[in-house]
């Protein structure tokens, strides 16, 4: 649970921050120390190109354990479709697609 707690921080921003960002993609990376010297820590990275737009981010807490997600979204003619893919630190997967109108 300390991990746990420790990545919702990490991934809240309140913490040690760098970015950049363009028109093309973005990257963030994020570092906490805990109190009792534990290191977690946020890797993310995305880009859009011809309709698509797909980011990779990437938590892994003072244990090592990791969490990774990767999403992707397109659309063309207004319609629009989009995937998201959790994978937790032992390999189990969780997924989620939408379908959406942009006006």
């Amino acid at each position: 649970m300390k991990s746990l707690t420790v990545l919702a921080a990490v991934a809240a921003g309140s913490l040690a921050f760098a970015s950049t960002a363009s028109a093309e993609g973005w990257e963030r990376s994020r570092t906490a120390v805990g109190p009792y010297g534990g290191t977690a820590t946020f890797d993310g990275a995305g880009s859009c190109s011809g309709g698509t737009c797909s980011s990779h981010q990437s938590w892994t807490g003072p244990s090592g354990n990791s969490v990774t997600r990767d999403g992707s979204t397109s659309c063309a003619g207004g319609a629009c479709r989009g995937t998201t893919t959790w994978t937790g630190p032992r390999g189990n997967t969780a997924s989620r697609s939408r379908s959406f109108r942009r006006y």
